[in-house]
């Protein structure tokens, strides 16, 4: 237990420390930026207590918002994604699998896990540039940043497994 607890606390500060130093200054066509800290939601196993990812994720999107000046954004979408992270599992993956089924690469094989990320990053980036823009006066600019960001998003998650998988 206290192993797994180890663990998230280092893959947090990985992805806190890599989102604020070096992904946040990347914004191609000004309007695509990687958010790449959802990738934390991702992994989290079949059995793990909800409230524990709901904390973890909370945690994690208002640090996020401390570097950002996004007051919020980040906490209230990442919160609503460890909300919903469950419930896609459970349609994804097979009822007779183990209560520790960790998706992965290797787990869910390509094409499902494909669909478990797309899914959870899209909602995630559409969550987010929504909350931030608070207004659908100019939903133009905001489909092009959450799908922009989604595709980046997406991209850095598809090699981060890649590399993992690997391994």
């Amino acid at each position: 237990m206290k192993l797994s607890w180890i663990n998230d606390l280092l893959v947090f500060v990985a992805l806190l420390i890599a989102q604020a130093t070096i992904l946040n200054r990347i914004h191609l066509f000004d309007c695509a930026t990687p958010l790449f800290y959802v990738y934390f939601v991702l992994p989290r196993r079949r059995n793990d207590s909800r409230w524990s990812t709901l904390l973890w994720c909370f945690a994690l999107g208002m640090c996020v918002d401390m570097f950002t000046n996004t007051p919020g954004v980040a906490a209230a979408s990442m919160t609503l994604v460890a909300f919903l992270q469950p419930y896609l599992l459970s349609l994804i993956i097979p009822r007779d699998s183990s209560d520790d089924f960790q998706p992965s690469f290797a787990t869910l094989g390509t094409a499902k896990y494909l669909w478990y990320s797309a899914i959870l990053v899209c909602f995630y980036c559409l969550t987010f540039f929504a909350i931030e823009a608070f207004s659908f006066f100019n939903w133009l600019h905001w489909l092009e940043c959450a799908g922009g960001s989604a595709v980046l998003t997406l991209l850095f998650v598809y090699v981060t497994e890649n590399i993992v998988r690997r391994k």
